[in-house]
């Protein structure tokens, strides 16, 4: 079949599917065809019936689907060898049946539990399909249908279920107690499975159900599933009185484990060459043990003989911990994360009123779990160092062929776990500060005496000593870090090998940008550390003058002002020596790592406070560039010929990324080098646009692809980058306002409205929203200059589809709420049809489903509605844009693809509520011309009726009467967002738009920051870039 004919079958089966009678032809298809694709199309029409147009069947129709599917299932579950064969599809029906029941059941198909329980007793294959019916049932209810379905509606089910759960129970205990079959039995199990969470507690503890769990759970065939069944028994969080059965859950399960997996085994080795059965056992051993800790560890505690078997289950999972499969050491690491943090809260874990070091047992009252848990924790710790994730910012790894490069993609995975590590280490750390040290050291000397050199130990151990930066006290950190980073110094020196020379080095690196506090109290350490860097900067393994250059971007930040004083024992301050040797530091360093260590410097000149100092260091540390940079200039005053070399370009591109960088870290001493060369900037920007203009005009469209061009608008991207750059750090919004702005209108703002699409740059966008931010009002009157070159030009690029132009779209917005927040008055000031084209191109940007420029559009309507509604002109905008605004909104806000963008959505349509109620706006919003002006009693009445005319046209699916209650709902609640926000969102579901996982975002963000100001309050858990000097 070609191509086009696939095309043209599945366009006509599209067709036959949408068409509404087609469903009533599904019986005979599926009663009379062989073909297993035409059964499954068949069953998909009636899946789509069911789903969407279930409730506008008349009841003869329901019912007789209903008997139809039930009968199906019979008839092909009955017979063993069909069910056997034909699985795939059984499944199938099986799915359309539980769709009815989330319609139907339990008000429309009282008898179904009761029903299908009678049919299971009548055969073995029968018995195992209703078990899987159940499954899917209880998944759907519990699992899958958070957002398909009300919470009323899930309620209801939930009570059916429990009600009716006493034949399902007896169903499967007898089935677990009589049946031979091992798939019946297994399927059974995975039943069982789904219900445990949820169903009440006394068909678990009051029968012989937990009994027969432990009686099947030594059993090859099924004690996979069994341990998962007691995971979820085991997880649950219930009352006091049913302790006794948890402690005999634990203790028979722990007892069967022995003889299943005796204590001495390596785990890990057992996994790596076990069978897919036996790996599945370790991970389900992994998830019972977690699963069960998690809930009653306190409990296993109580008593010294419970304390004996809780302690083997902790040794068993340290031993799992080891295996190196990543999804079973993740359920580990979780578990571990959990229970140190919880040991260190329980033992005083406020650090502020426990000492490092003092009395374990000072704790008085109950257990003392530090002590109860030394020895595991010991081999936690050790556990923790040994498999340390990588740090994002070490750049050195090992490829699958064993070679030392430079990594190219960061792994997210790596660096979720990476933190979760880290903070597991920490806590570790704070629960005994001695052995986590001693054991670093230990391990680092067995480094240094080749007894256990590997590349991945020392890459995990010097990650694991980065990783507790922050949670010593002051003497304790200095008298560690003085051995550990002396060990890896003498490493370095015996390691002669190129490539293990780069590991070594990546590690000191990494280490020792971990510990600022450290390197500002020993001057001697951080001279020799720099010292030791910029050695670093002529190794050209891969990747190693990257971290370098990077490492003493870190380090300048955080110790700016140690190199600008005289230390004790010095001559002079250590920035002297460094720009005497500038040219030969940085002689072998790539130009984007120039960049960084011009960056480095500007910080610690930056920190001078005597103003002709810093100036003396500014104009040294750019002398190599600026003497350049003349040169070219004096050259091209000559004959501009010169400046069009590629290698002249690439000389002026590099020079102004340096200047880009230091104003970056210096900020306003960077005026009298902006000075002294602005205005040869905006020459070469200018000469730079003409030749870019005339290359396309010559070349046609295909020139701005070229390399010459590219390489043109790379250096005038740089300078409108500089501008900004200065414009942003720049104290003295006089300054620009006077001095740069005036300059730049022709060959920036005109060069942009004179330029084809292609060739104009977005950087100027953000540079005019920069300038607008800093100068603020007063550059109201030059707004309308700013919007004549760059507005209507740039909406006709962006307005002709979603994707061309990313870059022009999100700055055009951003330039537009600067204006918006501080040049309001150039806003009111526009003409109505202007006006309408800013409130047009908002409704554009909010119906990207890129998710940034929809943001920037929506927070710009927002702000833009509350500042009109606090003007004179409110009345007028609103009864210009206030209808159109709603629809808007309503149509992004329930067509599926803007979900993200639902608590703004929220925000815009309870201020369009408020505000058709409050005193601001006076005028009618309805068209008084056709209506007259008392057709309604107030504009709230009106908006009402408008805003369900919009919805139930919108969703003629939805009764009119429920449009009506939603409406209400919502302006009842106006004045509570939380409120407001639950009704929109029982709305959406209810459209079957949404599912309520789409609104899991907001409540993961609360529960971040709450756990954020948790951890902050803990030494070393929160990486404080803020520690800058204290001089």
């Amino acid at each position: 079949m070609t191509r086009a004919q696939r095309g043209e079958a599945e366009k006509v089966l599209q067709q036959l599917q949408e068409h509404e009678q087609t469903w009533t032809r599904v019986d005979a298809i599926l009663e009379t065809s062989t073909n297993a694709n035409t059964k499954f199309f068949a069953l998909q029409v009636l899946d789509g019936v069911i789903k969407y147009r279930w409730g506008l069947l008349p009841n003869d129709q329901r019912e007789g689907i209903k008997n139809f599917v039930s009968n199906l299932i019979i008839k092909l579950s009955a017979d063993e060898t069909v069910f056997r064969r034909d699985r795939a599809y059984i499944n199938k029906i099986n799915n359309v049946l539980v769709q009815i029941l989330k319609h139907d059941w339990p008000h429309r198909w009282q008898s179904f539990i009761p029903d299908l329980v009678g049919a299971a007793k009548t055969s073995e294959s029968l018995c195992e399909n209703c078990m899987s019916i159940l499954k899917l049932l209880s998944e759907e209810v519990f699992d899958f249908s958070r957002g398909e379905m009300t919470q009323d509606k899930i309620r209801s089910l939930k009570t059916s279920l429990n009600s009716e759960f006493k034949m399902i129970h007896e169903l499967c205990e007898f089935v677990l107690t009589h049946s031979q079959k091992p798939e019946l039995i297994k399927t059974t199990l995975t039943t069982l499975n789904a219900f445990l969470s949820w169903i009440p507690l006394g068909y678990i503890f009051e029968s012989t159900l937990l009994d027969t769990l432990l009686g099947l759970a030594p059993n090859p065939n099924y004690r996979n599933i069994a341990f998962l069944c007691l995971s979820e028994i085991g997880g649950l969080n219930v009352e006091a009185k049913y302790d006794s059965h948890f402690i005999k859950l634990y203790s028979v399960a722990v007892e069967h484990l022995q003889g299943i997996l005796p204590r001495g085994v390596n785990i890990a080795q057992a996994y790596a060459n076990g069978s897919d059965e036996e790996q599945a056992f370790v991970q389900n051993l992994g998830i019972f043990l977690t699963q069960f800790f998690k809930a009653h560890i306190v409990l296993l505690e109580s008593t010294a003989e419970l304390q004996q078997a809780m302690l083997v289950g902790v040794e068993y999972l340290l031993n799992i911990s080891y295996v190196e499969e990543p999804e079973v050491f993740k359920v580990c690491l979780d578990y571990w994360h959990f229970m140190v943090c919880d040991v260190f809260q329980s033992e005083g874990g406020d650090v502020g009123h426990f000492r490092f070091g003092g009395d374990p047992g000072a704790q008085g009252a109950g257990v003392n779990r530090r002590a109860l848990y030394a020895a595991p924790f010991s081999k936690l710790r050790l556990l923790m160092i040994s498999r340390m994730a990588k740090p994002e910012e070490v750049l050195i790894v090992e490829d699958e062929n064993g070679n030392i490069v430079r990594e190219t993609l960061k792994d997210n995975d790596v660096l979720v776990q990476y933190k979760i590590m880290r903070e597991t280490l920490i806590y570790l750390a704070h629960l005994d500060h001695k052995d986590t040290e001693t054991q670093m050291l230990e391990k680092l000397h067995a480094q240094l005496s080749g007894r256990e050199y590997t590349w991945h130990t020392l890459n995990t151990l010097c990650w694991a000593i980065g990783s507790i930066s922050g949670s010593m006290q002051e003497d304790q950190e200095n008298r560690f870090l003085v051995t550990a980073i002396r060990d890896l110094l003498n490493l370095c020196e015996i390691m002669r090998m190129k490539d293990q020379k780069a590991v070594i080095a990546s590690n000191i690196m990494y280490v020792v940008g971990q510990y600022p506090r450290f390197l500002r109290l020993h001057w001697k350490f951080l001279k020799t550390v720099v010292n030791k860097l910029f050695e670093f900067m002529h190794e050209t393994h891969p990747g190693v003058q990257d971290m370098a250059c990077d490492t003493f971007l870190k380090i300048s930040m955080k110790c700016k002002r140690k190199f600008v004083i005289l230390q004790v024992g010095e001559q002079e301050p250590f920035v002297d020596e460094l720009l005497r040797g500038l040219s030969d530091t940085i002689r072998d360093l790539e130009p984007h790592q120039v960049h960084t260590f011009y960056e480095s410097v500007g910080h610690m000149i930056g920190s001078e406070v005597n103003p002709g100092k810093r100036e003396e260091y500014v104009q040294r540390l750019m002398d190599p560039p600026n003497a350049t940079w003349q040169q070219i200039m004096a050259q091209a005053r000559q004959n501009s010929e010169c400046l069009k070399n590629q290698d002249v370009i690439k000389n002026i591109l590099n020079i102004l990324k340096s200047n880009t960088h230091l104003c970056m870290s210096l900020g306003q001493p960077f005026q009298n080098q902006m000075s002294a060369i602005y205005a040869d900037v905006l020459n070469v920007y200018k000469l730079y646009s003409e030749l870019v203009s005339q290359s396309i005009a010559e070349g046609g469209p295909y020139a701005s692809k070229s390399s010459f061009v590219k390489l043109l608008r790379s250096v005038k991207r740089e300078v409108l980058r500089l501008i900004e750059t200065f414009v942003e750090r720049c104290d003295d919004p006089h300054l620009v306002a006077q001095q740069l702005v005036p300059q730049m209108y022709d060959p920036i703002l005109g060069d942009y409205a004179r330029n084809i699409p292609d060739a104009r740059d977005a950087e100027v966008l953000s540079l005019f929203a920069a300038i607008i931010n800093k100068v603020e009002s007063a550059m109201t009157d030059e707004i309308p200059k700013i919007f004549d070159a760059v507005f209507e030009c740039t909406l006709s690029m962006i307005t002709k589809n979603f994707e061309d132009f990313p870059d022009h779209r999100l700055k055009f917005f951003l330039l537009l709420r600067s204006v918006t927040n501080h040049c309001f008055r150039a806003l009111v000031a526009l003409s109505p049809a202007h006006l309408k084209l800013i409130i047009d191109s908002i409704v554009w940007a909010f119906r990207h489903t890129e998710r940034n420029v929809a943001d920037e559009g929506l927070n710009l309507l927002l702000e833009m509605m509350k500042y009109f509604q606090l003007s004179e002109y409110c009345n007028q905008f609103h009864q210009s844009f206030y209808l159109m605004t709603m629809s808007e909104i309503f149509a992004v806000m329930t067509d599926g693809f803007h979900k993200p963008g639902f608590k703004l959505h929220a925000l815009i349509l309870q201020n369009l509520f408020t505000i058709s109620e409050s005193d601001q706006l006076s005028a009618p919003l309805w068209d008084v011309a056709s209506k007259g002006s008392g057709a309604y009693p107030s504009n709230a009445a009106f908006v009402q009726e408008h805003c369900a005319q919009l919805l139930c046209a919108s969703f003629p699916n939805m009764p009119p009467s429920e449009v009506q209650t939603l409406v209400l709902g919502m302006f009842q609640c106006k004045n509570d967002l939380a409120a407001f926000k639950s009704t929109l969102r029982d709305f959406l579901v209810q459209t079957k738009q949404f599912s309520s996982v789409d609104f899991a975002e907001e409540e993961l963000s609360r529960l971040a920051a709450q756990r954020q100001a948790r951890l902050s309050a803990i030494p070393g858990m929160v990486q404080s870039n803020d520690m800058d000097d204290d001089e």
